[in-house]
């Protein structure tokens, strides 16, 4: 039976709990006790690549295809300890400014991180910038449905987790970019990665559609 290895590209199922409910999954009965309005996505990691949190991470190795897993996920493998400096106090200014009203219990995003309220005193807000799973035992059950060959499929998977985001591309003899002048940066930056992981390197082509939209109104002028 074949097993999987460090640098595969595998597509996973699974479901992550907390105190024995789900809090993270891509199945989709589990996710809608989560959020009855999502949507269940195909997950494709690469293992050994960080795609997923340390202990899941180690777990997928070594593993048969097909084959239901259950593990166990201390903090330092999972979200990490609880920080005792990342209790913090702001001015409430800091909120209202956004046109937020904070009040206990709150959690929302401040600055691209999350942030739970823990109480509001006069013009002072006590924050946790901890992970609300940091210091959880967690609990992962999942299946490697199979093992990803297309060389697509592994680009896709790669862009969402370093650029957050899939950008055109088309695959060639490199991994061809196309998009704004900004991206060129990015595509440079970690064109070596996608050598070390996919086995081709990374290219640009300039893609403009203002540029473009404007020379086809010249043209027919």
């Amino acid at each position: 039976m074949e097993r999987t290895k460090k640098g595969d590209f595998i597509e996973i199922k699974y479901t992550g709990y907390v105190n024995g409910e789900p809090f993270d999954s891509n199945i989709e009965e589990d996710l809608k006790k989560i959020n009855e309005k999502e949507k269940a996505r195909e997950s494709v990691v690469c293992i050994g690549e960080g795609f997923v949190i340390p202990g899941l991470d180690k777990a997928l190795e070594g593993k048969e295809i097909g084959k239901e897993y259950e593990i166990e996920v201390s903090p330092k493998e999972g979200f990490g300890e609880r920080r005792r400096e990342l209790i913090r106090v702001l001015p409430l200014k800091a909120f209202t400014e956004k046109k937020v009203n904070p009040r206990p219990g709150m959690v929302l995003a401040l600055d691209n991180t999350i942030v739970k309220i823990i109480a509001v005193s006069g013009a002072r807000v006590s924050t946790d910038f901890n992970n609300p799973l940091s210091g959880k035992n967690l609990k992962y059950k999942f299946k490697i449905v199979r093992k990803v060959e297309s060389e697509i499929e592994k680009a896709k998977a790669l862009f969402e987790v370093i650029f957050k985001f899939v950008p055109e591309f088309e695959v060639k003899e490199k991994i061809i970019v196309k998009g704004p002048k900004v991206l060129e940066g990015f595509v440079k930056a970690f064109s070596d990665k996608f050598k070390e992981l996919i086995g081709k390197e990374l290219d640009f082509e300039e893609k403009n559609e203002e540029k473009k939209k404007y020379s086809g109104e010249e043209k027919k002028a």
